[in-house]
C-alpha cells in the first residue's frame, strides 16, 4: 500500500482501469465476486467471503491465539460472540494470575487478605 501512496485505511481497495488503487473501499458485492472468481479458478465452487473469515478464526484458535485477540480481529463486541463463533468456551480454571506466584495470606483474624 505504501508504494501506492496509502499509509492507512482499508487494505482491500478497488483497482481502477489504469491499474491504480482507488481511494474508496471495495463493496461487499465486489469482495463476494472476487472470492467467487478465484475460488472457481481453483475448483472450489461453494465458497464465500465469510468462509474465509471463519477459516481464519479457526486456524488462529488452533494455533493457540488468545481468544481476546481473535475477538479483536473479528470485530466482535463480546467475547461470548467469539466463543459461539468458534464453538469453544474460555478456560476459566487456568487464569493468567494463577501463574504469577502470588498467594493470599491473612494478616490476622478479621483483617483483609493481602497479596505477598
Amino acid at each position: 500500500m505504501a508504494a501506492a501512496g496509502f499509509t492507512s485505511g482499508r487494505v482491500f481497495r478497488p483497482v481502477n482501469k489504469g491499474d491504480n488503487l482507488a481511494r474508496e473501499s471495495m463493496t461487499a458485492q465486489s469482495i463476494f465476486e472476487t472470492v467467487k472468481k478465484y475460488a472457481a479458478e481453483i475448483g472450489m465452487k461453494n465458497i464465500a467471503p465469510h468462509d474465509l473469515r471463519r477459516t481464519f478464526a479457526k486456524l488462529a484458535h488452533k494455533g493457540r491465539a488468545a481468544l481476546e485477540q481473535i475477538q479483536l480481529s473479528l470485530g466482535h463486541a463480546s467475547i461470548q460472540t467469539t466463543e459461539r463463533y468458534l464453538g469453544v468456551r474460555q478456560d476459566l480454571t487456568d487464569a493468567p494470575c494463577d501463574h504469577l506466584g502470588l498467594r493470599l495470606s491473612s494478616a490476622g483474624s478479621g483483617s483483609a487478605a493481602y497479596l505477598w
